[in-house]
């Protein structure tokens, strides 16, 4: 497991997503693979997966 990282956002409030995909994107601009999970209270849809499925195969995206 050399060189590989794993970051935890969680807790109250906001901005744990918009930390968690910043750090993700700028990891995959520097060429590494990157994965998100996104763990859901409620289903819902979001225009910004579509978004960020031109960003694979370096940063791919599981919502729960």
């Amino acid at each position: 497991m050399n060189g590989h990282k794993v970051h935890i956002y969680c807790g109250n409030g906001t901005g744990k997503t918009s930390a968690a995909l910043g750090k993700g994107i700028r990891e995959a601009s520097m060429g590494k693979n990157v994965i998100v999970i996104q763990f859901l209270k409620e289903k819902y849809t979001d225009k910004t997966a579509e978004y960020f499925k031109r960003l694979e195969p370096e940063l791919r995206m599981f919502r729960f």
